[in-house]
């Protein structure tokens, strides 16, 4: 498996403008009568992008101390293997109080877009500093 120790500014860039044009898109039909009820499947759909946008990030580096690359790990596995509950991953020391989003085990994962943009801006903050 290839793994990443480092991002290219170029790169990180590009990713963050693509994540900031899908909420734009997002606000330009929220108004559209049914959207809201689509709010929360785009966001977490939006989360799984997220993630696969750096899915080769090291471990090493990322660590395993509840940051937000962490938080976004844990949800992405929960939307995909756990029915959309917020789930445990052992190795991971994921406290919700100091989460950003402050998802407890069980919790059902519905991310609406003010949630994902906290997200994001934790998720880009991060990488920066430990890929960059």
């Amino acid at each position: 498996m290839l793994a990443a120790n480092k991002y290219p500014t170029d790169y990180v860039d590009a990713c963050r403008r693509r994540v900031d044009l899908q909420i734009s898109t997002f606000q330009g039909v929220k108004g559209a009568s049914g959207i809201a009820s689509f709010e929360h499947q785009y966001f977490n759909n939006m989360v799984l992008v997220l993630d696969y946008l750096f899915v080769h990030r090291t471990r090493a580096l990322e660590l395993k101390d509840g940051n937000p690359l962490n938080e976004v790990r844990v949800i992405c596995n929960s939307l995909l293997q756990n029915g959309g509950l917020m789930g445990k991953d052992s190795s991971i020391k994921l406290d919700p109080a100091k989460s950003v989003l402050g998802l407890h085990v069980g919790d059902e994962i519905l991310i609406d877009e003010a949630a994902f943009q906290r997200l994001a801006k934790a998720f880009f903050a991060e990488l920066e500093r430990k890929f960059m």
